[in-house]
């Protein structure tokens, strides 16, 4: 059974995950870890709970998900797995860390580009990949139905949704990517977004300002 332990890191408030289970084999999503703080808190829990990290994934790579994935990548010694369409995306990072203030920002080499519906496995878990454009050309979801998880980087949060203001956005394909592809999850799954607090399917398609449906 995976159990899912979120860390807020970054003046952006991003919510990194650390997914694992019986086995102690786990997976890091969207490490956003930058300060020697927060590289230390995500180190010591992984220690601590005596966890094999297996890979870093990202469900996009706009630069609050990403300013961890070097450290991590070389930390363990683990693969990078960024989604397929978010790869100009990702290269675009050290050009303007700068800017916002992440000067020494270090990119990592991808080692593997998720595609749509790919199933990724650790441990005795796996995870299906959903592609959910709108916010980023690239952007995926990591889902497991059976456990009714939902790791939905910045496509949905509670009561909201992910900005459509920057380079490969657009406002209605991330509307039809939530009502077409998170929407057809079940009710009680539960959203872990990029930012803010957890949520559910059934919550948000009841009450979210910008997507609900019923």
């Amino acid at each position: 059974m995976i159990t899912v332990h979120s860390f807020v890191f970054n003046p952006f408030s991003e919510n990194t995950y650390v997914l694992y289970d019986e086995t102690s084999e786990c997976v890091i999503i969207d490490p956003g870890c930058f300060s020697q703080d927060e590289r230390m808190q995500i180190t010591s829990f992984i220690t601590d709970q005596n966890l094999i990290p297996q890979m870093v994934l990202n469900t996009h790579c706009h630069i609050d998900h990403v300013l961890g994935n070097s450290f991590i990548k070389k930390e363990f010694g683990i693969p990078l797995w960024i989604p397929k369409g978010e790869e100009s995306t990702f290269n675009s990072v050290p050009t303007y860390s700068d800017v916002y203030g992440f000067g020494g920002y270090e990119h990592a080499a991808v080692d593997h580009f998720v595609e749509e519906n790919e199933e990724i496995g650790f441990g005795n878990s796996t995870l299906d990949t959903i592609y959910g454009p709108g916010h980023s050309a690239g952007h995926v979801a990591y889902v497991n139905e059976k456990q009714k998880i939902c790791i939905s980087g910045d496509i949905l949060f509670y009561g909201s949704i992910g900005r459509t203001d920057l380079p490969g956005g657009n406002f209605e394909t991330l509307i039809k990517s939530i009502h077409t592809k998170l929407f057809a999850l079940n009710n009680e799954t539960i959203v872990y977004s990029g930012h803010g607090p957890v949520t559910t399917i059934g919550h948000e398609k009841a009450t979210n300002p910008f997507c609900a449906i019923n």
